[in-house]
């Protein structure tokens, strides 16, 4: 168990925030948790991740032992792009549960993983070496940590906008421009708690896309991720009256058949956490999602 102590001298903001700048390797997102379990005190009391700092404050952070994982590994193939003593890159099929929760408490990727490799403990005892996710229904490539430097690190590429991530996704409609930029916040759906919805008072939420084909009433569209919430492709087209295709959740219900919506993670750029080396990464579309397309343009000629 390590603690570390900050005094605030001039910095201004959230406790969260202003501890992820301080302190080197730490994401927000991990200040965040060890703030909500108690790991935090601010003048020797527990504060939230909102309190508003000020000079002179004495702030302790531990960072707790890891505790051993209580999930089962299983024997479940992957499709391993690139893997080193750091990380695993994986193309991840449609219909596959990232990590464990309620409702799917094994066959997820996480399952398949541990039986792999070792992977870090940080992101909590049911999402080791899970630095980002990807729905169940969405395929393609997802970057994994094997150990809690290279965690944080691959966090902190993520919190800085330094990871590429681009999507495929056949999406309804057709549109009056070639690409576009969607900068709409995004928070949970007040009508319905299954549901992410571009809301006031959402988090920061961006999305760049391009028009690579268009189709009679459907497009082939490029999504780049600047920020990465939760379901935000999907909410950020629908948002704008293009619902990725077959999407049970923000999509009509006439759409194209399908087992999910039609979205791929087919590219993703990272630096190596220890080397510095620029990593990049392509995945080819699902059969599934080929064969679709295929038709959609024999259906436009």
């Amino acid at each position: 168990m390590k603690t570390l102590t900050v005094t605030i001298k001039n910095e201004k903001g959230r406790l969260d925030k202003v501890l992820s700048e301080k302190i080197a390797d730490a994401s927000r997102s991990r200040i965040d948790q060890l703030i909500k379990e108690s790991y935090v005190t601010v003048n020797g009391e527990s504060r939230a991740s909102k309190y508003q700092v000020n000079p002179d404050d004495k702030i302790q952070v531990t960072f707790p032992q890891s505790k051993p994982l209580s999930l089962t590994a299983e024997n479940i193939p992957l499709d391993i792009v690139y893997e080193d003593d750091d990380l695993l890159v994986v193309n991840k099929p449609a219909g596959m549960v990232v990590h464990p929760s309620a409702g799917h408490a094994d066959h997820t990727l996480v399952n398949a993983l541990l039986a792999h490799a070792p992977l870090s403990t940080i992101n909590g005892e049911f999402r080791p070496g899970i630095v980002h996710r990807i729905d169940k229904d969405t395929s393609g490539l997802l970057m994994v940590a094997k150990n809690n430097f290279a965690h944080e690190k691959l966090s902190a590429q993520l919190k800085l906008h330094k990871t590429g991530r681009k999507y495929l996704a056949i999406v309804h409609g057709r549109f009056s421009e070639k690409s576009g930029t969607i900068n709409a916040p995004i928070g949970r759906d007040p009508k319905n708690r299954q549901k992410q919805a571009v809301v006031a008072g959402g988090r920061e939420a961006v999305t760049h896309f391009t028009v690579l084909e268009q189709f009679d009433n459907f497009a082939l569209i490029q999504a780049v991720l600047e920020t990465g919430r939760t379901h935000q492709i999907r909410v950020h087209m629908a948002f704008i009256g293009h619902p990725v295709a077959a999407d049970p959740l923000y999509g009509p219900k006439k759409t194209l058949p399908g087992k999910g919506q039609f979205l791929h993670a087919a590219s993703l750029a990272l630096t190596q956490p220890h080397t510095g080396k620029e990593l990049v990464f392509t995945a080819p579309l699902p059969d599934e999602f080929q064969k679709m397309l295929e038709k959609l343009r024999n259906m436009a000629h």
